[in-house]
């Protein structure tokens, strides 16, 4: 993939944008295998490539400049914008709604946010493509100065740009590195994004996560189903389980599934896929993973584990070990977390491993990792 940004040095965020595809793919697979080298029993499935540009589904857009002038990109190191409205690894949908928000910005006069001077109201604007062709589009502001404004126009922003189902406003008024804040106001009737993977509908709020990258989501979800439909564990839990896609993605007749998460937005749109697929043994508890499984007498056959790159911990690895479940399916995106993981879990023997590049161009990647209780 070639990147005019990256050749001209005004972005380095895909550091390996001048390597070839299929070198970044061995380096990673080689970079996993070498940090996991003590487990001799390991067997590495072959990784699974990407789509080498366009596979984003998820647009970080920070607003710069001037109402008439809008930048639509990121900040360089001293706080200014840089515009990357054609950035080659967004999906060419992404990139198709830049054009309609920056009319947007000037026709509303909206103040894009000036991070060295700490003033004006726009900070991002962040876009999210569903695999139907929808869109979920949250404008971040400082202030309610502009909501009105938003508010108003979203007939007229929604004519121009169709595939925007989901649209809202987040308010975000501290001065910090985040993207947005707590209060998020959703505009349309629509209230989530659908996003079918598999066959399976899932539902996208607008504070929830998704992995930003379709292609892999899909292939990660179907190698964990492929384990478990091997293994027929009578019940599983689904730790960290966002908006529920590896629990409904491992859901069957008669068996009982769990699935855990902090986010009371993302259970609850986890709950309404389950409804809508009419899994009746498929249920889902707001609160912290690891509080969840020591508060238990007794786990699961199985466990799946989707943790944020800190790792599961000390604590949940500890449980694991010490406990009488069956097997652990653990999907990491971050494999130095990973190892040190596993080190706490001696009674558990990695089974397999894949490597799912779900970030190309970047040093980044996921693996899911299959471990079975030692005899």
């Amino acid at each position: 993939m070639e990147c005019l940004y990256f050749a001209a040095g005004r972005c380095r965020s895909c550091s390996l944008m001048a390597v070839p595809y299929l070198q970044q793919l061995q380096d990673k697979a080689e970079h996993c295998a070498r940090l996991l080298a003590d487990h001799t029993s390991l067997r590495f499935l072959p990784p699974q490539p990407s789509t080498e540009s366009g596979f984003r589904n998820k647009a970080k857009m920070v607003i710069s400049g001037t109402s008439e002038s809008p930048n639509i990109g990121i900040l360089d190191a001293d706080g200014h914008g840089i515009d990357l409205r054609h950035c080659g690894v967004c999906a060419p949908e992404l990139r198709a709604a830049f054009p309609v928000i920056e009319r947007f910005i000037r026709q509303l006069g909206l103040i894009p946010y000036d991070v060295p001077k700490r003033k004006g109201e726009l900070k991002h604007v962040i876009i999210t493509l569903a695999p139907s062709g929808d869109l979920m589009v949250r404008w971040v502001l400082r202030t309610k100065k502009h909501f009105v404004a938003l508010r108003d126009s979203l007939e007229l922003f929604r004519k121009a740009l169709p595939a925007a189902k989901v649209v809202s406003v987040n308010f975000l008024p501290e001065h910090k590195a985040v993207l947005e804040g707590e209060e998020e106001i959703v505009l349309t009737a629509a209230q989530t994004l659908g996003m079918e993977l598999n066959g399976i509908g899932m539902h996208l709020r607008p504070q929830g996560f998704f992995q930003t990258n379709t292609e892999i989501a899909g292939a990660l979800y179907r190698q964990a189903r492929q384990w478990v439909t091997e293994l027929e564990p009578a019940s599983l839990w689904d730790l960290y389980c966002g908006v529920g896609g590896f629990a409904l993605h491992c859901s069957a007749s008669g068996r009982q599934v769990v699935g855990v998460e902090s986010s009371a937005a993302a259970v609850k749109a986890a709950e309404r896929s389950a409804a809508d697929l009419g899994m009746e043994n498929t249920r889902f508890v707001t609160g912290d993973a690891t509080d969840f499984v020591v508060g238990q007498d007794q786990g699961p056959e199985l466990v799946v584990v989707n943790p944020p790159r800190r790792g599961i911990g000390a604590v949940m690895a500890d449980w694991l070990n010490d406990s009488q479940v069956k097997h652990v399916i653990y999907s990491s995106c971050n494999a130095v977390s990973l190892a040190k993981d596993l080190k706490r879990m001696g009674n558990l023997e990695p089974v397999e491993a894949r490597v799912m590049d779900m970030f190309p161009q970047t040093n980044h990647y996921e693996v899911i990792l299959r471990l079975q209780r030692k005899e």
